[in-house]
């Protein structure tokens, strides 16, 4: 079984993308390949490696990515995760069903380290959530046509 391919974006690509990659990749894995990267990407965020660490993923080797890598590749899906990258994400991936599913960022959380990682928590799980039920109900349709449904 041919796998779909999922990329996700975000402007740093240190959180919310990681998070996203590493989630599908480990919970979908058998029916979906995702990847990850940033309009300007920087260095993934300990917290997102930590909190993914809590469900037993090791994302530890990731590192942030440029949408650049990518310019050559066609997605089934290519999902943007930050409003920043919804508006700058340019359509150079051919064919393939864009969507936008934001969520807060979990890098802008202030406190003490337990408040933010409770931050990334909550994030983290928001994410796992809401693409997982996206990716599951799209799964069965065509990303390129939808022209098919029937009420």
């Amino acid at each position: 079984m041919n796998r779909k391919t999922v990329l996700f974006v975000c402007t740093a690509n240190s959180a919310r993308s990681q998070m996203a990659e590493a989630l599908v990749n480990h919970d979908l894995g058998e029916r979906f390949e995702a990847f990850s990267a940033g309009t300007s990407p920087t260095t993934p965020r300990p917290e997102a490696l930590k909190v993914l660490a809590e469900l037993g993923i090791d994302h530890s080797g990731a590192r942030s990515k440029s949408l650049d890598e990518f310019a050559d590749r066609t997605f089934d899906f290519v999902i943007t995760l930050c409003d920043g990258a919804n508006e700058t994400c340019p359509l150079f991936f051919g064919g393939v069903k864009r969507e936008h599913l934001g969520f807060e960022d979990p890098a802008q959380a202030k406190g003490t380290e337990d408040e933010i990682l409770a931050a990334f928590r909550r994030v983290r799980d928001q994410i796992r959530q809401s693409v997982e039920n996206y990716l599951r109900q799209a799964e069965g349709a065509d990303p390129l046509s939808r022209s098919g449904d029937q009420s």
